[in-house]
């Protein structure tokens, strides 16, 4: 028997795009950017887990006594007041967009070890070669689900008034596209693998039944 298929080679393919640009987005800042013409801006760009100002005043002092410049891990326990603002960098729409991407991420990660299984090690000739494949077939559906839920919420919520300033000025940024690159990436691959697990089995179904078949003539022969 083949060890892989069509539907598998070009699993693996999109399996490593999924892989790169979901990491590449989660860790990267620019998931949305204020326009680089607009010299007053106060925002510079955000990720899921910095923020980058240039001149943001404290939302909580009236007075404006306060600003925030630079780039900052949004946990940043050491910039005073900066743990304050928590609730206004963080707000529900951003949490769940953290905690959609984060599961995608994982989900990724997971199937980086059974996708390496699966090209270096397994072969159709072992037992659970088949729920290998589909374990990654699955794995990934949900990796992609999630991530396109992360976006979907983050395009939805993220440029919206009233939560960063000068949202006019704003976009989408490089990041946030990769995410969604990913996201249809991650569903793709996992269409590909489960394609792949079904033409496995089948071959299976077919190599059983002809090894039956010669049995049954070998006896009749003897």
């Amino acid at each position: 028997m083949k060890t892989r298929s069509l539907a598998g080679n070009c699993g693996i393919g999109v399996f490593v795009i999924a892989l790169v640009t979901v990491a590449v987005a989660f860790g990267t800042p620019n998931w949305l950017v204020s326009d680089y013409r607009i010299r007053g801006a106060r925002l510079d760009r955000l990720g899921l887990w910095s923020h980058c100002f240039r001149s943001l005043p404290d939302p909580l002092d009236q007075y404006q006594r306060r600003f925030f410049v630079g780039c900052r891990w949004v946990y940043d326990p050491f910039t005073t007041g900066y743990d304050r603002i928590r609730g206004y960098l963080l707000p529900g729409f951003m949490i769940a967009t953290q905690f959609f991407f984060t599961i995608c991420l994982i989900g990724v990660i997971i199937s980086t070890v059974l996708v390496l299984i699966f090209f270096l090690c397994a072969g159709p000739e072992q037992r659970r070669f088949i729920l290998l494949i589909r374990s990654i077939g699955y794995t990934m559906l949900i990796a992609g689900i999630s991530g396109c839920i992360a976006v979907i919420v983050f395009a939805c919520f993220g440029n919206s008034d009233g939560w960063m300033p000068d949202h006019a000025n704003n976009y989408l940024g490089w990041s946030f596209g990769l995410g969604v690159v990913g996201s249809v990436a991650c569903i793709v691959c996992s269409a590909l693998f489960l394609t792949e697990a079904n033409i496995q089995a089948k071959k299976r179904k077919r190599l059983k039944e002809s090894q039956a078949r010669f049995e049954l003539e070998y006896e009749s022969k003897a």
